[in-house]
């Protein structure tokens, strides 16, 4: 039966009238930018957050969500003439970016998903209007994420002098509006380029039809692979909760960083390596064995020898790996063309993968950092510095990822030749004869 729709959404031939239209594209914003609003929002009051003075938690949702999204967050700091306050944060809160990009694919998929094919204009059209609702609200929120915070030095009379000098120490943060709304629209440009690429129900351009039994199942593969690795990573953040103590610190930790973590696991699992160092200063909720690794001054490797040495536990991660990958493999394959020779879902996967590496690298890196200094003179000590940081060894990541991705890619060709294909057609070549 043919579906209809009401005249203030769809003109004559299904296409969106302009009013229907900007419904559709301000609730898509909406939609993406309140899911990222309340995970924030959770994962910050978990953490400690709601208690911040002068009324920042507003601010400090704000900010989460601005990082999340893409924006840029600029550190600030003032501490009149005789002190300086240094501060740099940079980091992405992945579980907010997942949640704010799933939910904005679907609203923006669903009323596009009866349909095959769609006009390049329309689609553009449709694009366009999303991006103007979402970098307005963008804008609404970068212009909220600011809030400075008074340090004291720990003594109460350097406290006064610091007072009567003007040069009481400050840290905070602002938005970076122009980048924020740069990189804002580059985010929810990905995030579609992405739900088109993996999606079998978002309809594409006539032109684009050709490449869809391409691309569209290793992607796939590779987004059900990021998928598996976030659920595997709630679970045991779900017994961590239940089992032991401190469930706010967990809960923070699965409201905020859990792509984070499992996403390393990934990594790590196949061969993959981080460097970086925590400050025990920071207070971050990190894992036991991860945060023993990255203590202490100096970079430190991260890799399967560094975590294995501190769990033994961590040796699962490469027969995690391999599961996931192969059953990943193997339903690209299965969802490819039929005759499809091994050789190229093999070079696809690694392709895929080695992609997929290098953007779980970019999107973990961390750079966070603190101190304050007297006259230019060092750090004043105690718990007035810290720093974590987290850089990728991308090279290395890309190269395991394309090995990794040959191996199961090969083995999961092979392993769905038995296996019927979605609009697979049996014709009389290929049934054997009967036997009289």
């Amino acid at each position: 039966m043919r579906q209809t729709r009401g005249p203030a959404a769809a003109g004559p031939h299904g296409t969106p009238t302009a009013l229907g239209g900007w419904a559709d594209a301000l609730g898509t914003a909406v939609a993406g930018l309140l899911t990222m609003a309340l995970t924030a929002a959770l994962g910050l009051w978990a953490a400690g957050a709601a208690g911040l003075p002068d009324g920042a938690f507003p601010s400090v949702v704000a900010a989460a969500v601005v990082a999340a999204a893409g924006g840029s967050l600029s550190a600030t700091g003032n501490a009149g003439v005789i002190a300086e306050a240094h501060a740099a944060v940079d980091a992405v809160p992945l579980s907010v970016t997942l949640a704010g990009a799933l939910v904005t694919a679907l609203v923006f998929l669903r009323p596009l998903r009866h349909r095959a094919v769609a006009p390049a204009g329309e689609l553009l059209g449709r694009i366009a209007r999303t991006a103007v609702c979402w970098l307005v609200l963008l804008l609404l929120l970068a212009l909220a994420a600011h809030h400075s915070f008074t340090v004291s030095v720990g003594n109460e009379l350097a406290d006064r002098l610091g007072a009567l000098l003007g040069s009481t120490p400050t840290v905070g943060f602002r938005a970076d509006i122009p980048a924020t709304l740069g990189y804002g629209l580059l985010w929810l440009l990905a995030v579609l380029a992405l739900a088109f690429l993996v999606s079998r129900k978002a309809p594409l351009t006539p032109r684009l039809l050709r490449f869809q039994d391409s691309v569209r199942p290793p992607a796939a593969a590779m987004l059900l692979t990021l998928l598996v690795y976030t659920a595997l990573g709630l679970v045991v953040g779900v017994v961590e909760l239940i089992v032991r103590g401190d469930p706010a610190r967990t809960l923070a930790v699965i409201l905020l960083g859990l792509p984070n973590l499992a996403w390393m696991a990934l990594g790590v699992g196949v061969g993959g390596a981080w460097t970086g160092h925590v400050d025990t200063a920071l207070g971050l909720p990190l894992p036991h064995a991860l945060e023993q690794v990255l203590r202490g001054r100096g970079e430190h490797p991260l890799d399967l020898g560094s975590l294995g040495a501190q769990d033994g536990r961590v040796w699962l991660l490469v027969a995690v790996a391999a599961v996931v990958l192969l059953g990943a493999a193997f339903t690209a394959a299965v969802h490819a063309p039929a005759r499809t020779p091994a050789w190229r879902h093999a070079l696809e996967m690694a392709a895929a993968l080695a992609l997929t590496l290098l953007v779980v690298g970019l999107v973990t890196r961390i750079d966070a950092r603190y101190g304050l200094s007297l006259i230019g003179i060092g750090d004043l000590g105690g718990d007035l510095g810290g720093a974590v940081t987290l850089t990728p060894q991308l090279g290395r990541l890309v190269a395991v990822g394309a090995a990794w991705g040959l191996v199961t890619g090969f083995a999961g060709s092979l392993a769905a030749r038995r296996v019927r294909h979605p609009g697979e057609v049996r014709d009389a070549r290929r049934t054997p004869p009967r036997s009289r």
